[in-house]
């Protein structure tokens, strides 16, 4: 006889001020399960792992939990308050000292330090720490790759892979849900669907559901038409021996009525505005150096207007630093800077700075008073403009402070994007994101004519937005290198240390960075006759990569092409995948060879 699983949901109702946050939520999570919650921001995911790890009430159904089951939860916000240091906090759960120290050494956590001086990152650090080192025997994970440069996500991939007990992750990380997710939870309008195989055939297996659910509720839709309109055919439709299919009508219109769709879809639109000069920043031999630390290498780029460059690196390695030198908002100690004519920049920062204790939703948006909120010029009402962004009416006069951590950085965004401009610069825009947001952010971006700087640590996203990144080593070092991240650090592990390697930077601090030549270097640019024919042949390239791209696609998008074959649906998604990936190196080879020729 099997043993029942160590966490078990049955039909688990909760209610919140607003109305039902979830019901009749059933699910299991077994020994050893790897599950990601997924769903939108302020659907309950939060709330749903708290109830899962007997820190907050259910209302009604069943929770039951295996007896000295050792849950460990990292929620978004640890409160360390009430210790007088870190390393108070970290054993005050029973965690051995000395794996304590090994895994705050690996995340860069300063165990004899007060709490009251940490930084949100550090804080959240301190926090992931203490749960590993507890080594409980089920792990509750709420976006637990928020703040952790990419090094220490990978390490965090890693610990999770070998660890004993069972793993239930919230995040908005693609790639870190792929490399560590077996089983998917969804939480989506008050339900859980569940899905046995992991992260990677999420958009499939949504798409399939999403379908079925649509093909169904039209079926439901022309029943109850049929239905109603033979209930209105006259005194017939009343005998008695018809009262049995009134009474279905009625049953009917009650259960249409309490299907809870999913209707509300959010348009985040920019607008680009004048254009910019066709140089937007141009950098020249940059460096900077706080004491006796080296900060930046002298460092030069050229970013053309229209260019996406990503900036990766270890936390501390001085990507705001790089940031706020390209703007001019810091003096670099050597080196020139050119910023292009008509710059216009807005920032969007997901430190929350700006989101006061206190304000109203209405009150962040519309700050000169009133109604209205200023939209490209254009006055709109708040709470239409809020509905863009999927908040609710209600919503709108609620607290920043009540609103889900992701729901705050969707404020943020609409207030960020709500008047044109040309320069977009995102200092860690995914936190706390839900897939859905940022999906919807990258198509946004995709669709931006202006010039993009992107701090970011998620892998995915960077790889579907930027055109060039610029990796930091974290000693003052920094290479730039076309495609995204993963192009990138592909380039960089391999790149040759010396001086004569073509298309590498080298680790010189008085070179150019890849790809960014001196005026001498551009008078020498020959294009050879085997790359003159090359160029030639590429724009017809490009061109059928795009139309093998939209042929892919259009099969996708058959209704019932996942029912009929899942395997060749999973294999066509990959097959886009890849056509992407050669799309991209096609087009990056035009761009190369443009410029050699120009």
């Amino acid at each position: 006889m099997s043993q029942p699983p160590p966490v078990r949901f049955n039909n688990v109702y909760l209610a919140q001020t607003g109305g039902v946050l979830f019901d009749d939520v059933t699910f299991s999570i077994r020994e050893r399960d790897r599950i990601c919650l997924i769903g939108r921001n302020g659907s309950g995911k939060s709330t749903l792992l708290k109830c899962i790890a007997g820190v907050a009430e259910i209302d009604g159904g069943e929770r039951l939990v295996q007896p000295g089951l050792r849950i460990g939860l990292l929620s978004q916000e640890p409160d360390l308050s009430a210790f007088e240091t870190v390393l108070d906090y970290g054993v005050s759960g029973g965690a051995e000292p000395y794996r304590l120290r090994s895994l705050a050494e690996a995340l860069h956590v300063k165990l004899e330090q007060a709490p009251a001086g940490l930084s949100g990152g550090e804080t959240r650090r301190a926090a992931l720490a203490k749960i590993l080192a507890e080594e409980p025997d089920l792990l509750l994970l709420d976006e637990p790759t928020n703040h952790l440069d990419i090094d220490s996500i990978r390490w965090l991939e890693a610990e999770l892979k070998s660890f004993s007990g069972a793993v239930l992750t919230i995040s908005h990380d693609r790639a870190f849900l792929t490399n560590t997710t077996k089983g998917i939870l969804w939480l989506d309008r008050g339900r859980v669907k569940e899905h046995s195989r992991g992260f990677a055939h999420f958009d499939a297996w949504s798409e399939q559901v999403i379908n079925l659910e649509a093909e169904q509720l039209h079926k439901m839709d022309k029943l109850i038409a049929e239905e109603t309109i033979w209930s209105r055919q006259g005194i017939s439709a009343r005998r008695k021996r018809n009262q049995g299919r009134l009474r279905r009508l009625s049953e009917l219109r009650e259960q249409r009525a309490g299907i809870r769709t999913n209707d509300n879809m959010a348009r985040m639109t920019i607008t680009s505005g004048e254009s910019s000069g066709k140089i937007a920043i141009e950098a020249t031999e940059l460096s900077k150096s706080y004491s006796e630390r080296k900060i930046l290498k002298p460092f030069s780029t050229k970013i053309i207007r229209g260019d996406r460059v990503g900036i990766v690196g270890p936390n501390g390695a001085g990507k705001s630093t790089l940031l706020n030198l390209l703007l001019g908002r810091l003096e670099p100690d050597t080196g020139t800077l050119k910023l292009g004519t008509k710059l216009t920049a807005t920032f969007i920062d997901q430190k929350r700075d700006s989101l006061k204790p206190g304000l109203t939703a209405w009150d962040y948006l519309a700050d000169s008073g009133g109604d209205s909120i200023m939209v490209n010029g254009n006055p709109r009402h708040v709470v239409t403009y809020m509905q863009e962004f999927l908040f609710s009416k209600t919503q709108a006069r609620s607290p920043v402070e009540a609103l889900s951590g992701g729901e705050r950085n969707r404020l943020t965004l609409a207030k960020a994007v709500a008047n044109p401009t040309n320069l977009l610069v995102l200092d860690e825009p995914t936190n706390d994101l839900d897939i859905e947001t940022l999906d919807l952010l990258q198509e946004m971006l995709g669709e931006y004519e202006g010039t993009i700087l992107l701090v970011s640590h998620d892998r995915d996203f960077i790889d579907r937005i930027v055109t060039s990144t610029i990796i930091l080593d974290g000693e003052g070092g920094a290479y730039e290198y076309p495609g995204g991240y993963s192009q990138a650090m592909q380039q960089h592990l391999t790149r040759d240390q010396t001086d004569n390697v073509p298309g590498k930077r080298s680790a010189a601090p008085n070179k150019p960075a890849v790809g960014k030549a001196t005026k001498n270097e551009q008078k020498a640019k020959k294009l050879t006759y085997a790359q003159e024919i090359r160029l030639r042949k590429l724009p017809a390239l490009i061109e059928a990569a795009e139309a093998a791209i939209a042929t892919l696609e259009a099969q996708l998008g058959q209704p019932d092409f996942y029912a009929k074959d899942p395997d060749t649906f999973t294999k066509t998604s990959v097959r886009i995948g890849q056509q992407r990936e050669a799309l991209e190196a096609l087009e990056i080879e035009w761009l190369r060879l443009e410029d050699l020729a120009s």
